[in-house]
């Protein structure tokens, strides 16, 4: 089973680390420690799933679990360097996801982080490490969009947690922990909540001084020109991380077809006129 792309995520290709996803990786371990179920919930695009999917190294890790018996030349050729020592699943459920197929999805991919963990650190052959794995790794299983999750699955997921002893996070929208609160078996077993919040204003200047050098110019603190543009990109996105990113695939676009050097509050505007930006 594959994790599924991620190419298509639209994320953007340098991960940059802010306050709130030491936050994150704050809750995760603590969850991950002590062995309790976690909520994280935030609105879309503030970087719930990045953070998550960096927490655990997962791009790279699903890569190499999940590899085919004879792997294609763009294939890892070595295992990450954290295998069996993050021990960490990060998994997303479809939309019509049956308690029966999450728990096999969710089975064997810590099947495969076992043995591919065990036979990073435990090199010497074993004709049944497939059936057996020597230990058991996986201490944390992230489940992202679990409002998707129904009634049944969510029975599922406890049944895991209480079979395995394993930490686990559930990752959704606000007003899940709100949904959580009517299954009380499941409730009363969460031990942290945590709320994913949008970048603040000194968090927003970092990420858009990056987001400068990767179009080839420098933020000023001293150029009004610079600091019109920051407050609009501020005003249209609210800190958004995804708003951001998309953003500013415009104000490339248009800076490259009008030959433009600049980003200035217009260009802002004009690029946040071709997106289509829903209410939070």
């Amino acid at each position: 089973m594959r994790d599924g792309p991620t190419a298509r995520t639209g994320d953007p290709p340098d991960f940059l680390i802010t306050k709130e996803h030491r936050r994150f990786v704050e809750f995760a371990e603590a969850c991950k420690r002590e062995g309790y179920i976690g909520l994280c919930h935030g609105v879309p695009g503030v970087g719930k799933t990045m953070s998550a999917r960096r927490f655990c190294n997962w791009d790279e890790t699903s890569r190499w679990i999940q590899r085919p018996s004879w792997p294609a030349p763009d294939e890892p050729a070595e295992p990450p360097a954290d295998l069996g020592v993050t021990n960490v699943v990060f998994w997303t459920p479809s939309v019509t996801v049956s308690p029966r197929h999450l728990d096999q999805q969710i089975m064997d991919l810590c099947h495969r982080y076992h043995l591919a963990a065990d036979e990073k650190l435990q090199p010497e052959p074993s004709e049944d490490r497939w059936f057996t794995p020597l230990r058991w790794y996986v201490e944390l299983v992230i489940v992202d969009e679990a409002d998707r999750l129904r009634t049944n699955a969510l029975e599922m997921l406890r049944d895991i947690f209480d079979r395995h002893g394993v930490g686990l996070i559930l990752i959704g929208m606000p007003g899940l922990e709100k949904k959580l609160a009517r299954y009380p078996q499941l409730y009363s077993r969460i031990g942290f909540a945590h709320r994913y919040n949008a970048l603040s204003p000194d968090e927003l200047r970092f990420v858009l001084q990056h987001h400068w050098e990767r179009l080839g110019l420098a933020l000023s603190a001293d150029d009004f020109t610079d600091a019109e543009a920051v407050a609009a990109v501020a005003r249209i996105t609210g800190g958004n991380f995804r708003l951001i990113h998309r953003l500013f695939a415009q104000i490339r676009r248009l800076l490259e077809i009008n030959q433009l050097t600049t980003v200035t509050a217009e260009v802002v505007e004009a690029a946040r006129e071709t997106l289509v930006i829903g209410t939070n």
